[in-house]
This record gives C-alpha cells, structure tokens and sequence, in this order.
C-alpha cells in the first residue's frame, strides 16, 4: 500500500503547487493547496536613505538574518557607488548573522560572523550572543520582510539601540485561507502540512495568535498533524513558533520533503 494513501496533504506554498500536488497523488495522498505565503516585493523606497543611515550611523554590530536580503542591502550599496564602503564599515563592526545562506553571502564579501546560530533558527542565534554585552550598543537589524518577535524583544530586553532595514515586504496571505487550514488542522481534516517558506509558518502562526487559538494550534501539531519543513531555515521558523515534531528531508528540495514524509508514514506504521 502507497504509504501517503488516503492522508490529506496541506500545501502551504505557491511555488510548484500541481508539481507536488502530482507527487502527492502519485504516492496516494490527497493534496490541498492552501497557500499562507502571501506576496514578497523588494521594497526599495527608502532602502537607500537606510544604506547611507547605515553607513554614517556608526554602528557596533550588524545582524543579519536573510542571505537574499544582506546580497539586497550590497548590490543596492554598490549601486549607488558605495559598495566598497558597505563592505568595509560592516568589517569594522561586529556582525552577527542566521543562517547558512546568510554566511555564505557574507563570506563573498569577505566578512566573517562574530556570531552565528548554532541551529538555523533565531533562538540559537540569541543564544550564540550570550557572551556580549549589547548594553546601549548601536545595532543595525536586517530582516526580511516578516516580523522577528523574539530577536526584537531580546535587543529590547538588552536594552540595545536598534534599528529596523526590511529590503523586502511581506503582504499577507487571504485570511479566508488562513481561517479555513487552522480549521482543517484544528478539526483534523489534514494530516500533514508541508511549509516551504518561513513566512508561511509565520503568517500561520500570527494568524493563531490572533484568534487566541495558538496553544490549540500547537497542541495540533504535537499530536495529530504532521508539519514538513522544506529545509534547516524553515525547519527553524517553525522549532521558533514552538512546533517540536517536525519532518525534515536531508536533501532540501520540495520533492525530497514529501518523500521525507512519506518515509515518516512508513517507520510510524513499523513502530505501532
């Protein structure tokens, strides 16, 4: 028997949506596609005014959170003629950044993290601070477009001087959508929700939250539904929202996480 047969598979993204929609169906399951990723833009209307902030602003530390942001904030700096000095005034700071991707990015403009997560998520990411004082220290906050509650409320906590560069905008997804995949996941009429993007667990989760229904969302995911990451930073934005059981494919790619899944089905089903 096909191990996804008769499960109904949430979709959470819009990207490839018949293409995973034919691998579910080929392994037996039901897909729905239930998209909460919204609509990401560059918004580039004061990113300059930000670059040349940034850059006469005298920071202590840079933290970067998104590899395709940081490689925006650059090529915008560079851009405007400034691209060298983007370079050399983050290297004459302190930098921290989330993230593989992210690294990577830095370690093309020949810039190394003072701090790093230690597991792809921002909890690791503040855990990794643990030895800096951010006491009154000028901290420059690249973020993508969703909101980083905790990362906020531990510079917050701090009592650090912060500020804010969002290259890219996220607009939320239909809150009929929403509404309709809490529904199937609080009721169990899914069995499995597969994220490609961290804004989709994002813009879920806020969304329970909202409707003061988010223990009852997190409960869900601990007992009945199955939450699918598409990779390590997904896998991070989801551990960040309090979700612990999660699968995972070793092989970060949207085909791999249904395989992955289906794997999941398969041992579940040996080990009862």
């Amino acid at each position: 028997m096909k191990r996804l047969e008769g499960k109904r598979i949430a979709l959470a993204g819009q990207r490839k949506v018949e293409e995973l929609s034919k691998l579910v169906s080929n392994l037996g399951g039901i897909p729905l596609s239930r998209p909460t990723q919204g609509t990401t833009f560059l918004d580039d209307s004061n990113l300059e005014e930000d670059i040349k902030t940034l850059l006469a602003g005298n920071y202590d530390w840079f933290i970067f959170t998104t590899g395709v942001g940081t490689e925006t904030l650059y090529k915008t700096a560079e851009k405007m003629g400034m691209g060298e000095t983007f370079i050399q005034t983050i290297q004459q700071s302190r930098v921290a950044a989330r993230g593989y991707k992210t690294v990577n990015m830095l370690k093309k403009l020949n810039i190394t993290p003072d701090v790093r997560d230690d597991d792809g998520s921002t909890v690791g990411l503040i855990r990794s601070f643990a030895p800096f004082d951010l006491k009154e220290c000028k901290v420059a906050l690249q973020l993508h477009g969703d909101p980083a509650p905790k990362l906020i409320e531990y510079l917050q906590e701090q009592q650090a001087e912060f500020k804010e560069i969002l290259p890219y905008k996220h607009i939320p997804p239909q809150a009929e959508v929403l509404e309709q995949l809490v529904e199937e996941i609080l009721t169990n009429k899914v069995d499995a929700v597969n994220f490609t993007s961290t804004p989709q667990a994002r813009f879920l989760f806020s969304y329970a939250r909202e409707k003061k229904i988010y223990n009852e969302l997190l409960e869900a995911f601990e007992n009945n539904v199955v939450a699918v990451a598409v990779g390590k930073v997904t896998a991070a934005a989801l551990r960040d929202e309090g979700v612990k059981r999660l699968v995972i494919p070793k092989e970060e790619r949207m085909g791999s996480a249904i395989v992955a899944l289906e794997h999941f089905y398969k041992n579940d089903a040996q080990i009862s």
